[in-house]
C-alpha cells in the first residue's frame, strides 16, 4: 500500500428508495432511511437519515421532509446531493484528511434507468468530489453480493424487491439477458396497509406505523406455521377525529398485500416465459434468488415458489445484498469490467 493511497478511497453506495448503504474499508458505514428534512427559509440542513426518519410527520410548516428518491431513480436532485454528502462527511478517513480526498465511488441503479437518469446520478457522484464514478445494475451487484459467480456461461434469476422497486434479472455472463423493474415494492406494501386500515376499520395511520405493522406482523401467507400475536396500533379515528388504538391481525395485512404481492409474481411469471429455453433448463436447476429489504415479508419466499414451482433462495442479510456486490466489484474492476454499466 502506497502512502498517497487513501488519497484514493474506495465506496460503495446503495441509494436505495427507503434507505442508503454505504460500505467504506470493507465495512458498512452507513446504514439510514434516505430521507432528509430541510429548513423551508434557509435551506439549512435540519437532519438526515433516522433523526430526520424520527421527525416525520411531527415537524412545523418550515420544516420539509423530503424523500430524495422515487421508485429507486432521483426525484430531487439538490436534496439527494445534500444527503448523500451528510452520509459521506461521516466517514471518518475521508473526514479527517487533511488532504483534499477524491475517492473512486460505485452506486448501483435499477435495471430500467434512463440515459438522463444515469448521467443525473454520475453527475451529482462528481460534484460529491468523486473521481471515478461507477455505475452497475442492482440485480447484478445483488447477485454477486449473494455469492453467485455471474460471469460464468450460465442463467441465474435475481428478483430484488427494494422500497421502490422490484429488479427482476435473469443475468449470464455479467449481463443482463431479460429482465423488467416494476413499482411494486416496500413502500406499496406500506401504503396497502395504510389504504386497508383507512377502509375497513375507519382509522387513519401515518407512514411509520404501516412501515412497523409490515415488519411487526407482516405477512405473504394467510396461514403461517407460527402464527403472529395480533398488534396493537393507534392513529386518528375518521369517524370521530380522535385518537384511537384497534388489534391488528397478520391476516388483515395478508388480505392488503395480496393483490400487490400477486403482481410481483405475474411480473416473474412473465420473464420467465420470455428467456431462451437453455437458460431456463439453467434456473429450473438453480431456483430463484430472492434479495432486498421487501424480500424479508414473512412467507413470500413459500408463495412465490409455489407459484414459480421453483426453489426460492434468500440470503441471510438481504437488505445488503446490493451494497456489498457493488464493493466486490469496485475491489475487482478488473474481474468485473464487463457488469458495469
Amino acid at each position: 500500500m502506497g502512502f498517497f493511497d487513501f488519497l484514493n478511497e474506495k465506496i460503495a453506495v446503495d441509494l436505495g428508495t427507503s434507505n442508503t448503504l454505504i460500505i467504506h474499508k470493507g465495512k458498512i458505514a452507513v446504514d439510514n432511511p434516505s430521507i432528509i428534512s430541510i429548513h423551508q427559509i434557509s435551506g439549512k440542513i435540519i437532519a438526515v437519515g433516522k433523526e430526520a426518519g424520527m421527525m416525520r410527520g411531527k415537524i412545523n410548516k418550515n420544516i420539509k421532509t423530503i424523500y430524495p428518491f422515487d421508485n429507486g431513480v432521483i426525484s430531487n436532485f439538490d436534496a439527494a446531493e445534500k444527503m448523500l454528502k451528510t452520509f459521506i462527511k461521516k466517514l471518518s478517513t475521508l473526514n479527517s484528511s487533511m488532504f483534499s480526498t477524491s475517492y473512486n465511488m460505485i452506486i448501483s441503479i435499477p435495471c430500467g434507468s434512463t440515459e438522463v437518469e444515469k448521467r443525473a446520478v454520475q453527475e451529482s457522484a462528481k460534484r460529491l468530489n468523486a473521481k471515478n464514478i461507477f455505475l452497475i445494475p442492482e440485480p447484478i451487484a445483488a447477485a454477486i453480493g449473494g455469492g453467485i459467480n455471474v460471469l460464468e456461461p450460465k442463467g441465474n434469476m435475481v428478483v430484488d424487491i427494494g422500497g421502490g422497486t422490484t429488479e427482476i434479472a435473469v443475468i449470464s455472463m455479467g449481463r443482463i439477458i431479460n429482465g423488467q423493474s416494476i413499482k411494486v415494492a416496500g413502500n406499496v406494501f406500506n401504503e396497502n396497509i395504510t389504504q386497508y386500515i383507512r377502509e375497513s376499520r375507519n382509522l387513519h395511520i401515518g407512514e411509520s406505523m404501516s412501515e412497523k405493522i409490515k415488519i411487526k406482523i407482516g405477512s405473504a401467507l394467510e396461514n403461517l406455521q407460527s402464527p403472529l400475536d395480533n398488534m396493537a396500533v393507534e392513529g386518528r379515528d375518521l369517524l370521530t377525529g380522535k385518537p384511537k388504538q384497534i388489534q391488528l391481525s397478520y391476516k388483515e395485512v395478508e388480505k392488503s398485500l395480496d393483490k400487490s404481492i400477486t403482481q410481483i409474481e405475474n411480473a416473474i411469471m412473465e420473464t420467465l416465459s420470455e428467456i431462451p429455453p437453455e437458460i431456463s433448463a439453467d434456473i429450473y436447476n438453480s431456483g430463484i434468488y430472492l434479495t432486498g429489504g421487501g424480500s424479508m415479508l414473512r412467507g413470500l419466499d413459500d408463495r412465490l415458489s409455489k407459484a414459480t414451482e421453483l426453489p426460492i433462495h434468500l440470503g441471510d442479510q438481504p437488505l445488503e445484498t446490493v451494497v456489498k456486490g457493488s464493493d466486490i466489484v469496485l475491489k475487482n474492476l478488473d474481474i468485473y469490467t464487463n457488469v458495469l454499466i
